[in-house]
């Protein structure tokens, strides 16, 4: 994570609620956070699709959304958006369903410090790259799996616009390998050998 400020949108309309993360959030030691909020879900819907939020903080009981729904639309507006939901209901049940469901972590008013919340705001952003490198391996292995049409003859791969190309640089168009070049015995033999 760069040293750059950390856009919190706080959705959440308990003003006293709204102050104690306000003081969390100024206690951290390098002040590096910025808070936003919205009392009610649509408005945090409207924040987080204009982007530049690094991580929200999600009441589940709002005035325009209760329980679980609140997370999931807040999740299906910016799923890019590491959410922590911060609510009263101290139900091990809905926690476990709302991490299952994305959420990157489940706090609980009155039982997380200022150390807690920053801490797992931190680490909300990190796992949420870290999910989203994942992702991203995953879609070049799913490029390299399957079928590849493949010469019989000289071993050039067709891509997906039809062209033939050198297996090497398919390989290396679609995946992080490199290759170096050498020569097997058999082929050694073949090429080298006093007839």
């Amino acid at each position: 994570m760069d040293e750059k400020r950390i856009h919190v949108l706080l959705i959440e309309d308990n003003p006293g609620d709204v102050r104690l993360i306000r003081e969390a959030l100024a206690e951290a030691r390098d002040g590096s956070f910025t808070l936003e909020c919205a009392e009610r879900l649509a408005a945090g819907l409207t924040r987080l699709g204009q982007g530049g939020i690094d991580v929200a903080l999600v009441d589940l009981s709002l005035p325009d959304s209760w329980g679980l729904d609140t997370f999931v639309m807040a999740h299906a507006q910016a799923p890019e958006v590491p959410i922590v939901v911060l609510t009263g209901l101290d139900d091990e049940t809905l926690a476990i369903r709302a991490v299952q469901k994305g959420a990157q972590d489940y706090l609980v008013k009155g039982q997380a410090d200022s150390h807690v919340i920053v801490r797992s705001l931190r680490y909300a952003i990190e796992r949420e790259r870290l999910l989203q490198k994942l992702q991203e391996a995953l879609t070049k292995i799913k490029i390299l799996s399957g079928l590849l049409p493949i010469c019989a003859s000289c071993k050039k791969i067709r891509d997906d616009k039809g062209y033939w190309n050198q297996i090497e640089d398919y390989i290396r168009d679609h995946s992080e390998a490199d290759f170096s070049h050498g020569l097997c015995p058999a082929c050694k033999e073949e090429l080298y050998s006093r007839r």
